[in-house]
């Protein structure tokens, strides 16, 4: 369950849209986006306010089945926008999902992609949506990219709930469960950011104690979040030991990024 409240969540929300808007800002929306090279800038920026509009239409219509995601992948039938209409989607975007969530309140139950979670859950989810695309946009347009460390480590708790649900863990291709089994992600830069997955019983579990494991990667913290998302981070990151367990873990507790 998310750790913070949803207005908590609202806050941050708005906060990391606005640090992405502000990439925006004389920038060139035909630039093609290194991190997702299926994209340029403004279809990265058409599918955070996608995202943003997807969920905030489930928490209106206090939806109880998945409804259409078009909004957050059919981004390539627009054109090369000027930064001010990307800018107004993104902001546009960002109000009425807060407001929707503010509205629902946090004792509303919609449909979630997984079951049975409270509302926060999709607040979380469209923070953490908004903050690893802000990273994308910053690369693109060369710029620097910082991120609180009480989100980042939210990110990576996430990120570990993700990892315990059966698709990621399931299944005979690539069995990721198995004796000496063990994972450790270090954070370099903050004593608390410390994450231990043990994948030697019959379904994952993960906690913040932990020393030991068969693959350990250290780093600064954000990029111990953005390298679970697959973002190019190898060059601050140190693994030590079994780096195919690593790959496989990676691999597989990313599953819903590709659903």
């Amino acid at each position: 369950m998310p750790p913070w409240d949803l207005d908590r969540y609202r806050t941050e929300i708005l906060q990391q849209t606005d640090l992405l808007r502000s990439l925006l800002d004389g920038a060139d929306p035909a630039a093609r986006v290194p991190t997702c090279p299926e994209w340029n800038l403004g279809r990265l920026a058409r599918h955070v306010g996608g995202a943003h509009r997807w969920v905030e239409t489930i928490v209106r219509t206090r939806a109880t089945e998945p409804v259409s995601d078009h909004l957050v992948n059919d981004v390539f039938d627009y054109g090369d926008e000027d930064t001010a209409t990307l800018d107004a989607w993104l902001a546009d975007g960002a109000r009425h999902l807060t407001d929707a969530l503010a509205d629902a309140g946090p004792d509303t139950r919609v449909w979630t992609v997984v079951p049975d979670q409270p509302l926060a859950f999709w607040a979380r989810r469209m923070l953490f949506e908004t903050v690893v695309h802000r990273a994308d946009a910053a690369w693109t347009v060369s710029r620097g990219y910082a991120l609180d460390p009480a989100v980042a480590r939210d990110g990576l708790d996430e990120w570990m709930s993700f990892g315990t649900v059966p698709e990621a863990y399931d299944g005979n291709d690539a069995p990721l469960l198995g004796a000496g089994r063990t994972l450790r992600l270090s954070a370099t830069d903050d004593p608390t950011g410390n994450w231990f997955v043990d994948l030697t019983g019959d379904a994952p579990r993960w906690g913040h104690a932990g020393e030991e494991a068969a693959v350990t990667v250290r780093g600064p913290l954000t990029d111990l979040l953005l390298l679970v998302y697959g973002r190019p981070v190898d060059e601050r990151t140190e693994v030590e030991g079994d780096r195919p367990l690593l790959d496989l873990w990676l691999r597989r507790t990313a599953f819903w990024l590709n659903e």
